[in-house]
C-alpha cells in the first residue's frame, strides 16, 4: 500500500530552520523528520511513498537521490572513485518526490498525485509529527468500517505544567504532565479510499477544511482513536522536545510496546 508524505508548506512557526530548508528535513536526533515518519511505516512492512513536494521540494529530490550514501557506510578507491556500500540500515524503500507545486494546499497535493496513487486504498500523513501509531492496526480498522476514509485521533501533548490543587484550591503538588480527559485533534495518519479523490476539488484548500468537512457530514469518514504517543513539530520548542526524546531507546515514536489503539469504539471524527 502506498503511502503519501505532504511535505511541501512553508513551515513559517519554524523559520529559524525553513528559511533555509523544507520543514521535513528538519532534523531530529541527527535526521530528517520526514525519514523518522517513514520508519513508523516501515516497521510494519509499508515501504513505498510518495512525497508531495512544494516549497525547496529539490532538497527532497537530493536528499532521496543520495539516501544510500546517507543512511550507510562506504569505502571508496580513491584513485578509481570505485565505491562500495556497507549497509548499516534496513533501507528497501521505494520512494518518488513529485512536485505538487509550492504553493498548492494539502487538499490538492493529494489530489496531483492521483496518478500515482491509481485505484486502491492509499495512505496519507503529514510529514511533521511522530507518534507510535500501529499502521496495521489502523488499516484493519479502515477496512472493518467500510468507509471511505479513516484519521488518527490522537490526544494534544500537554503544552504548560499542571497544578493539583485541594478541594479547598490548596495547591498540592506541580506536575509535568496534564491531565488529558477525552479531548481528541487530527494527528494525520490517515487511510483513504480512491473514492476521497471525488472531494478533492480545490487545489487552494486545505484537507482539513471542505473536504474533511464533506466527508464528516456524507458519514464517510471515521476515527482510529490512538492513545499512545504523539508529538507535532510546529515550533523550535516541539523540535528541541524531540530531539531530546530521541536519545531514548527506543524512541518514543518507535515504541510499539507501548502504543494502546481502542478500536472498539469508533467515533465519526470531528476536526
Amino acid at each position: 500500500m502506498k503511502t503519501i508524505l505532504l511535505a511541501g508548506g512553508l513551515g513559517s512557526r519554524l523559520a529559524e530552520e525553513t528559511v533555509a530548508i523544507p520543514k521535513p528535513m528538519v532534523e531530529v536526533g541527527g535526521r530528517p523528520i520526514i525519514a523518522r515518519v517513514m520508519d513508523i511505516y516501515s516497521r510494519f512492512g509499508h515501504d513505498e511513498f510518495i512525497v508531495a513536494g512544494g516549497y525547496k521540494g529539490l532538497m527532497l529530490k537530493h536528499f532521496f537521490a543520495n539516501y544510500h550514501l546517507i543512511a550507510n557506510d562506504i569505502s571508496v578507491q580513491l584513485d578509481t572513485g570505485e565505491l562500495q556500500l556497507k549497509p548499516i540500515s534496513a533501507g528497501g524503500w521505494k520512494v518518488s518526490v513529485v512536485d505538487t507545486g509550492a504553493h498548492t494546499m494539502t487538499s490538492g497535493r493529494i489530489r496531483r498525485l492521483r496518478d500515482w496513487v491509481g485505484d486502491e486504498t492509499f495512505m496519507v500523513t503529514y510529514s511533521d509529527g511522530l507518534g507510535n501509531v500501529d499502521i496495521n492496526k489502523l488499516i484493519e480498522f479502515h477496512r472493518a468500517h467500510g468507509k471511505l476514509a479513516t484519521v488518527t485521533a490522537v490526544q494534544p501533548p500537554a503544552r504548560f505544567g499542571n497544578m493539583e490543587l485541594s478541594g479547598e484550591n490548596q495547591v498540592q503538588a506541580f506536575t509535568e504532565k496534564v491531565r488529558r480527559y477525552e479531548t481528541w485533534i487530527n494527528g494525520g495518519f490517515f487511510v483513504f479510499e480512491p473514492g476521497v479523490f471525488d472531494y478533492l476539488i480545490d487545489d487552494m484548500e486545505p484537507l482539513e477544511q471542505s473536504p474533511m468537512v464533506n466527508l464528516t457530514h456524507d458519514g464517510q469518514l471515521m476515527a482510529f482513536k490512538h492513545y499512545g504517543f504523539w508529538h507535532p513539530m510546529d515550533t523550535i520548542r516541539d523540535r528541541n522536545a524531540l530531539n531530546e526524546l530521541s536519545d531514548q531507546d527506543p524512541p518514543p515514536w518507535l515504541d510499539f510496546d507501548d502504543a494502546a489503539a481502542d478500536p472498539e469504539k469508533p467515533q465519526r471524527a470531528t476536526i
